[in-house]
């Protein structure tokens, strides 16, 4: 539900993502309009229906439960949604009543009229950008911030309010300098580069601050009722484990759940997991496992 913010002040402490309005809702109709009649059509399409309600989007229900989380810790704002949008504010507001339709606490916004989102990012302290807009995307990580393309959710799991999040390792939460070893030197070199350099932290990926703020929320629950989860899902196996172990211990940072795959596809195992959302850097991946789980693909590191 929209609020009044007047006088309140952000707190420091809290997980900001951001959200583009056609990953929150399904705005494919309007997009071919856009496509098919240009701006001035797609304005007085949007204005025309601006009391119809837009169905939910790729994104929507991992942003309903980002922000059920404030209710299980009873704060007000410790988990934001900022809403970053490329349609005007005049465009927009069907946006706006859509998100007061389904009662979801989004109240800032950055409305830029074609213009790129991600500059709003760091103002409003977002941690995460979600987009359909592969652009955006790009130049928001190419600024050294975490964001992904949402490309799939078959999900329609409204009622379980836990929040489980899955991440790739190279070029997600680690560098993308392994895998530039395994392109140049296949399996074998691969492995031995890891072998000798097991006791050498990776240098953090785009996600790794993403990750670290994710555990600050988590650590505020008990163990026994916390409602998120995290786990690394690789293609890594043994003994190309060891340094990842080492690297997210020297990082401080706990996942509840790793996989380490050696080759073998990922959706069976995030359909195990029950994940909400997978993040990965490369696209056939991303492919696949959007058949079972709302995926973002990170366009990031020497794959892409």
């Amino acid at each position: 539900m929209l609020h009044s913010l007047k006088g309140v002040t952000p707190s420091l402490n809290k997980l900001v993502v951001a959200i583009s309005s056609s990953a929150l809702f399904d705005l494919r109709e309007s997009d071919q309009v856009y496509r098919e009649e240009g701006v001035a059509a797609y304005a007085r399409y949007q204005i025309a229906r601006e009391d119809k309600p837009l169905r939910p989007g790729d994104a929507f229900n991992l942003v309903r439960k980002l922000l059920h989380i404030n209710q299980q810790l009873d704060q007000f704002e410790r988990v934001e949604v900022i809403l970053l949008s490329r349609n005007t504010a005049d465009t927009g507001l069907r946006v706006f009543k859509s998100i007061e339709h389904h009662q979801l606490a989004i109240r800032r916004a950055a409305f830029t009229g074609g213009g790129p989102p991600y500059k709003y990012m760091r103002p409003f302290g977002c941690q995460l950008f979600l987009s359909t807009h592969q652009q955006d995307v790009i130049d928001a990580l190419d600024h050294g911030m975490a964001a992904a393309s949402i490309v799939g959710a078959p999900t329609d799991d409204y009622e379980n309010n836990e929040l489980r999040f899955a991440f790739d390792g190279d070029a997600v939460l680690f560098s993308d300098a392994s895998e530039r070893i395994y392109q140049e030197q296949g399996l074998e070199g691969f492995i031995e580069s890891e072998k000798a350099a097991a006791n050498e932290p990776m240098i953090g990926g785009p996600f790794k601050p993403f990750l670290a703020a994710l555990q600050t929320l988590q650590e505020e629950f008990n163990d026994t009722i916390c409602p998120i989860r995290t786990a690394l899902v690789t293609a890594r196996s043994a003994p190309a484990h060891e340094r990842v172990v080492k690297t997210l211990r020297s990082w401080g940072i706990r996942l509840n759940e790793s996989l380490f795959l050696g080759g073998l596809p990922k959706a069976q195992f995030l359909q195990a997991y029950k994940a909400d959302v997978f993040f990965d850097d490369q696209a056939e991946h991303c492919r696949l496992a959007s058949r079972v789980v709302a995926t973002g693909h990170v366009p990031h590191g020497v794959s892409n």
